[in-house]
């Protein structure tokens, strides 16, 4: 009896956590549609998501074969960096010549190095598998402190997505490292760390050109927390690290280096395309083709300067033409023009009345 009752003692302790963890599983398959659909168990649905990342992505590196396109090219075009040669337009590889900005060549060096000389696939498929799962996090941060979608989504955007970790583990491109820098200043700029930001995101750029495509969006909300004045710092924290970052190009030769690192006027092959592959060939590579998407890019940024941002690009108008000096026949007509589109706005504007005088009403 007493060695019965010592048995149970022992097993007592045991029983109230294995009757908590029940608790909670039953609480959570009951409140498994709230988990799903409200974004405040974002952190919560995220955690177990990150957890299950780190076993499929290391599954894939073991499981799916590697591809080879652009990471021997990616060494080698450093290798002629580390052997000395600062001029870009004699930085070649196997797919082609170095067409990325000098943060890609320090990053990728340092990568050379870890993966003997760009060698040892595997261990460069674990390093970007600990980038991807870094990306992921700061993505989930973001959607954290947005509230604005549920998190059933997650699971579509990660451990469903081939895509996602064929760019990161199986192809080793260089988007990966871009994105998330690119991420990475986005969780800075919901923390109110403007200047570490604008230095994450001018990293971002560094790596790769098509990150600018986020410069619109963050010039206006640089223009919407700072005004014209105080954003000017900020903006040289970015261009000031691009300077930095590329002097040893830009000293040996300053246009081959801008001509390949920020090249606008390259051409896309056909065969690589995915938004496109329903149009001809020909159609496709036709540079009237590539200027109407320019265009309509450029078209739709003004559209949303005069429908949406239009506010804000009065204000900075206004603010640009009287820090205009002397002043000029340009600054002096933006400064009429601003101020009779903010006359029309009131004129044409809602009429509004405090809540104790109502109109044909008299106060009293």
């Amino acid at each position: 009896m007493a060695a019965g009752l010592r048995r149970r003692g022992r097993a007592g302790p045991a029983a109230p956590a294995a009757g908590v963890c029940a608790r909670w599983l039953h609480r959570a398959w009951q409140e498994r549609r709230r988990l799903l659909r409200e974004p405040r168990y974002t952190l919560l649905v995220a955690s177990c998501l990150c957890l299950a990342e780190v076993g499929i992505t290391f599954w894939v590196i073991r499981r799916v074969a590697y591809t080879e396109i652009d990471w021997k090219t990616y060494m080698t075009q450093v290798e002629g960096v580390i052997n000395g040669t600062y001029d870009y337009t004699r930085l070649q590889g196997d797919t082609g010549p170095l067409v990325y900005p000098a943060g890609f060549v320090y990053i990728f060096m340092g990568l050379y190095y870890a993966t003997g000389q760009g060698t040892d696939i595997r261990m460069a498929q674990n390093i970007f598998a600990l980038l991807y799962l870094a990306t992921l996090l700061l993505v989930f941060l973001i959607y954290h402190q947005t509230c604005k979608v549920p998190p059933f989504v997650f699971f579509f955007m990660c451990c469903a997505s081939y895509r996602v970790h064929s760019i990161f583990v199986l192809r080793l491109f260089n988007d990966p490292v871009a994105m998330a820098l690119l991420f990475l200043s986005v969780n800075l700029f919901l923390a109110r760390r403007w200047s570490w930001g604008c230095c994450c995101f001018s990293l971002a750029v560094s790596v790769k050109m098509n990150v600018l495509l986020f410069a619109p969006g963050l010039l206006f909300l640089l223009l919407t927390q700072f005004g014209f004045r105080g954003a000017l710092p900020k903006l040289s924290i970015c261009a000031a690290l691009q300077v930095v970052l590329g002097l040893p190009f830009l000293l040996e030769n300053p246009v081959g280096y801008l001509s390949r690192s920020f090249d606008l006027s390259r051409q896309f092959l056909f065969r690589w395309t995915v938004n496109w592959r329903f149009l001809p060939e020909a159609f496709f590579l036709h540079r009237g083709f590539h200027l109407a998407l320019l265009a309509a890019h450029l078209a739709l940024l003004l559209l949303f300067a005069l429908r949406r941002w239009h506010r804000l690009l009065v204000l900075g108008l206004i603010e640009l033409s009287w820090n205009t000096y002397p002043s000029t026949s340009c600054s002096s007509a933006a400064l009429h023009v601003c101020h009779a589109v903010i006359l029309l706005q009131l004129w044409l504007g809602p009429q509004s009345f405090p809540k104790s005088i109502q109109p044909g009403k008299k106060a009293h």
